[in-house]
């Protein structure tokens, strides 16, 4: 079994090891050593990653009490080599994981949940609980668990016997064989755990739980902690500097100040809506009377205002209207109706002659095609015929 430092101390950073395997494994190597300060990959964190002399380790894996170094050159068996993880990575998990045993005992003591499922990836953590908590709750853990790490309590690790384990109250997701290690938080949460934590509990700096979710009914909770938090507030507050600029807000007025703009929005939608339906009524007005089959190019149109305009055609009187806008390169979106006359047939003639794909109901057909302005004026003025006499 590989020695494990990080048990002895989590705050290892570089030590000295002895090469007992090193096994090519596709582009990368296995290497085993006799003892290790890497964590390996589990209990719901990546793993450690950094450096054996100078092969760079990329992942570290755990099989049958064995810990296994990928790396990306080979190292010689037996060579004695200095290995460093790469430690700021590792002290952001420690704070994380931490954080975790904090909110999760909170949650067990208010609510009496579990914490079924954790994940520490690599942007933020995640926490199930098989229990509801709503967001003012949540607001209300977070407070406490902050408290928790201003007292700067002690991370307590023990290996009770089997005798005091059978005492104990502790957390724990599965079934432990063997030696149990138990990590206490006191007065806030007792856990049996294999990862490192840091030694106190203000080391952590800050958590910040940012948002719960219902999930498999219960919540999923995600977590910041630390430098993670300190970094998430700093992107925020970038954010929110530019949008305070951009509003002519103050930082804290920017949500009233986006409610302002959005009423403007509204009225200004309105006021277009009013002067495009004038608009389109003139445009029908040009129309001349006699005109049967009416076929409209208006490549600045879009949303509703293509299917209104056919309406308003239709509804003074004319046989059939096609509507096509869009127009770049010859790809025109088009919008035909008719009042009396069946559409079906005619669309699908007209995809077919001019590369369209498109349909709808025998009143009203809709799609996209690619031709020219001319050849679609005559092509559906002699259609409209045809199908007038029908």
């Amino acid at each position: 079994m590989t020695e494990r430092l990080f048990y002895e101390d989590s705050y290892i950073d570089t030590f000295q090891a002895a090469v007992l395997e090193c096994q090519p494994d596709g582009e990368q190597y296995r290497v085993v050593l006799d003892k290790t300060a890497f964590f390996p990959e589990g209990g719901g964190q990546y793993s450690d990653t950094g450096v054996l002399g100078t092969a760079k380790v990329v992942d570290v894996q755990e099989k049958g009490g064995v810990i296994y170094h990928m790396t990306e050159e080979a190292i010689p068996l037996g060579a004695c080599v200095t290995g460093r993880i790469d430690w700021q990575q590792r002290f952001m998990k420690m704070q994380q994981h931490t954080g975790e045993h904090i909110v999760s005992g909170l949650v067990h003591t208010a609510f009496g949940y579990n914490n079924v499922g954790f994940h520490l990836g690599s942007m933020d953590c995640t926490m199930d609980f098989n229990g509801e908590i709503t967001k003012e709750e949540l607001l209300e853990i977070e407070q406490k668990a902050n408290e928790i790490l201003v007292r700067n309590l002690e991370v307590q690790v023990t290996y009770p016997s089997k005798d005091e384990l059978e005492s104990l109250e502790y957390r724990s997701k599965i079934e432990i064989e063997g030696q149990v290690r138990i990590v206490t938080i006191p007065g806030c949460d007792v856990c049996a755990c294999c990862a490192p934590h840091v030694r106190c509990t203000g080391e952590i700096g800050q958590i910040k739980l940012t948002n719960v979710q219902r999930y498999k009914g219960g919540v999923r909770v995600t977590m910041l902690c630390g430098f993670r938090a300190l970094a998430d507030y700093n992107r925020k507050l970038q954010a929110a500097r530019r949008i305070s600029a951009a509003l002519c807000a103050k930082e804290d007025e920017t949500a009233e100040a986006v409610v302002h703009l959005q009423e403007e929005c509204t009225d200004l939608k309105r006021t277009i809506g009013r002067l495009q339906r004038e608009l389109l009524g003139y445009k029908v007005k040009e129309v001349p009377p006699e005109e049967e089959a009416v076929c409209l190019f208006e490549p600045d149109l879009d949303g509703e205002a293509p299917r209104l305009l056919m309406n308003l055609v239709l509804d003074a009187g004319h046989l059939l209207c096609a509507v096509f806008f869009g127009g770049n390169d010859g790809n025109y979106r088009y919008v035909i109706g008719s009042k009396s006359l069946n559409l079906r047939e005619m669309v699908r003639d007209l995809n077919e002659t001019f590369n369209g794909r498109g349909g709808g109901k025998p009143e009203m057909v809709q799609g996209s095609l690619l031709g020219d302005e001319n050849e679609l004026r005559v092509w559906m003025k002699e259609k409209a015929r045809i199908l007038g006499h029908e």
